[in-house]
């Protein structure tokens, strides 16, 4: 199974930063649902930065615990391309999503794991429960372990372990996140080999506010990297 991305800016909270992405050759924006993050974008953010880009990169919604209806919703509004759910959703709710009919049922779903002891086998488990389900993940995004927070903490995860996910997730594509920096980069793609990278607080001058040239030394390292690991 392909990734449905290679390199994703997280964290756009503002159309010039979504701009600055893009021409970058960022292929994914993701927008922050959570109102309990510092890099939340409001339903009106959220329509300036589709208009910015104009579909030149994927857009991705992620949600916190956020109901069925207000996923819809910013779907709808935003023209979402993919969902991630990045908190304490269970495989059924990835199953509800699929049975709403409409263009959510149809939307690819990315699932966020925070690393840790639990996390091979709950991870496994997870993803054959939503298989069995007949609402197959289209990715799974693993995270540093950010406590009461869900995500940006800018804490990096054990590369090696992450790795090591592979056996027992077949052709799922997962995303490696957690403290990726434009300086580490590199390594954490050589020895996690992920099918894709995800970024936030390591591409900031401040939270929700991107830094263009640490953008620029991300997108292009993460994009040689790669292109040389295929």
């Amino acid at each position: 199974m392909k990734p449905p991305f290679r390199v994703k800016i997280c964290g756009v909270a503002r159309p010039e930063d979504a701009r600055v992405a893009v021409d970058a050759g960022a292929d994914a924006l993701g927008l922050n649902y959570y109102p309990g993050s510092r890099r939340f974008v409001s339903r009106e953010t959220a329509e300036a930065i589709r208009d910015a880009v104009a579909g030149e990169a994927q857009l991705v919604g992620v949600f916190v615990n956020a109901t069925i209806s207000e996923i819809a919703a910013a779907v709808e509004i935003a023209g979402l391309d993919l969902v991630q759910l990045h908190g304490d959703e269970p495989p059924e709710f990835v199953s509800e999503l699929r049975a709403t009919g409409g263009r959510l049922a149809a939307i690819p779903v990315i699932r966020a794991f925070r690393s840790g002891r639990d996390l091979r086998d709950g991870m496994a488990c997870y993803v054959q429960t939503c298989s069995s389900r007949d609402a197959p993940l289209t990715a799974a995004l693993i995270d540093a372990d950010a406590g009461r927070h869900y995500g940006g903490s800018g804490k990096t995860i054990d590369w090696s372990a992450f790795r090591r996910l592979r056996d027992r997730l077949a052709d799922l594509p997962l995303i490696l996140a957690g403290g990726l920096t434009a300086e580490n980069v590199e390594q954490a793609i050589a020895v996690a080999a992920p099918d894709a990278v995800d970024v936030a607080s390591g591409v900031e001058s401040a939270p929700g506010r991107k830094d263009p040239v640490l953008v620029r030394q991300f997108v292009a390292t993460a994009k040689r990297c790669f292109k040389h690991s295929s």
